[in-house]
């Protein structure tokens, strides 16, 4: 008599890493909705504290770094990039500072976008009225945080495409933002949103242009399914 095997399906590596990074995406929305929601809570008592605690030679120190990190920096070094990528013939670094250079404009763009549509009073601003919706003047402009919306998309989109290169750079975005707080010009849920805005960016144009890390392009060449013998 003739036994036949059932079939017993066997997910493939693929199949495997792709459920993994779904669980890993759905931890870090949550993770960060989490921390958006609490900097809402922690704003006042931080900016207040940053008022009246910071030293006059630090802050005079983070108001050089916050101008030093706007945005016309980061695309001077984007630009810079393109020009020696070019004509090194290196067209690989090349694209990566195209995609930086995209996924910061997008990052300001939509950042000013929410800024004007929110119009929300600086911390330096003495109103009643927080969020006074369309508004123009920059006085209330603060969220979210442009500097580190751009700052954050500038060096995730690298980081992406360049781990080791980009690691050590990943803690100028979180100085910029901390100096946008000394300086009275934004509160700790305006720089929380706008790292998360610049990542999101970040992402979305690495995956629109394909840039990846050389590193990881060969694991996923050597990768072959699990089968069952």
């Amino acid at each position: 008599m003739n036994r036949r095997l059932a079939a017993v399906p066997v997910k493939t590596e693929t199949e495997i890493n792709r459920g993994q990074s779904q669980i890993i995406w759905i931890a870090l929305i949550a993770l960060a909705v989490t921390a958006l929601a609490a900097a809402f809570f922690l704003d006042q008592p931080i900016a207040a504290g940053l008022k009246a605690n910071t030293p006059p030679q630090l802050r005079h120190l983070m108001l050089i770094l916050s101008r030093v990190g706007d945005w016309p920096a980061h695309v001077i070094v984007c630009m810079i990039g393109i020009v020696v990528s070019f004509a090194r013939k290196e067209r690989d670094w090349m694209r990566i500072f195209v995609a930086m250079l995209i996924a910061l404009t997008l990052a300001g763009l939509t950042g000013r976008i929410i800024k004007i549509a929110t119009g929300r009073a600086r911390p330096s601003v003495t109103t009643e009225q927080h969020w006074n919706g369309w508004q123009l003047s920059s006085k209330y402009h603060a969220f979210p945080s442009g500097h580190t919306a751009t700052s954050t998309a500038f060096f995730v989109t690298l980081f992406l495409a360049r781990k080791k290169i980009a690691a050590p750079l990943l803690p100028v975005p979180i100085l910029i933002a901390f100096s946008r707080m000394v300086v009275g010009a934004h509160y700790l849920s305006d720089v929380i949103f706008a790292a998360i805005l610049g990542v999101v960016c970040a992402l979305l144009t690495a995956r629109w242009l394909s840039i990846r890390n050389p590193q990881s392009a060969i694991r996923d060449s050597n990768r072959s399914p699990i089968t069952s013998h």
